[in-house]
């Protein structure tokens, strides 16, 4: 007990302490959305298999929505479970991914928005904005990743 009191006192022992923490609960996380995308992926699989075989089923009309709904947050899922893998290897949120991961998942919300939607105005409106606030920042990081790789090139080569 007095050894684990004077870690939590220590202010290096501590971190050290959380790091650990925070790195077993990223794994507990990365499995448990590991198990998600299967689940996920056996039921979107049978989901497709389901409307293919249906005589009946419109795909090219609103059978085809809920399809790529389910495939779109699939997609979403695995890219929250690369940036939790990012975190496992590097100890870093990967902020280009997380922006990404945002567009996809507002990409996906446009996708599927129902049209019997009482007013549509504003909710059209506010996706859009945030769909180009959420661009612009995407640019901006990637832009500033660019010129970070750049001068890091440059003094590697001096």
């Amino acid at each position: 007990m007095r050894r684990l009191v004077s870690s939590v006192v220590n202010d290096s022992h501590f971190l050290e302490l959380l790091g650990r923490f925070e790195r077993v609960l990223a794994r507990i996380l990365a499995v448990a959305l590991g198990v998600v995308i299967v689940v996920a992926t056996v039921h979107l699989l049978a989901h497709m298999a389901q409307a293919v075989y249906q005589t009946d089923a419109n795909l090219m009309g609103d059978g085809l929505v809920p399809l790529l709904g389910e495939l779109l947050t699939l997609l979403i899922a695995i890219e929250v479970l690369e940036n939790i893998t990012a975190y496992l290897r590097h100890h870093i949120i990967q902020l280009e991914l997380v922006l990404a991961t945002a567009l996809t998942a507002l990409a996906r919300k446009v996708i599927v928005l129902k049209p019997d939607i009482e007013d549509p105005a504003p909710l059209i409106v506010a996706l859009g904005a945030a769909i180009v606030f959420l661009s612009a920042g995407y640019w901006m990081v990637r832009k500033a990743h660019h010129q970070t790789s750049k001068v890091g090139e440059h003094n590697d080569h001096q």
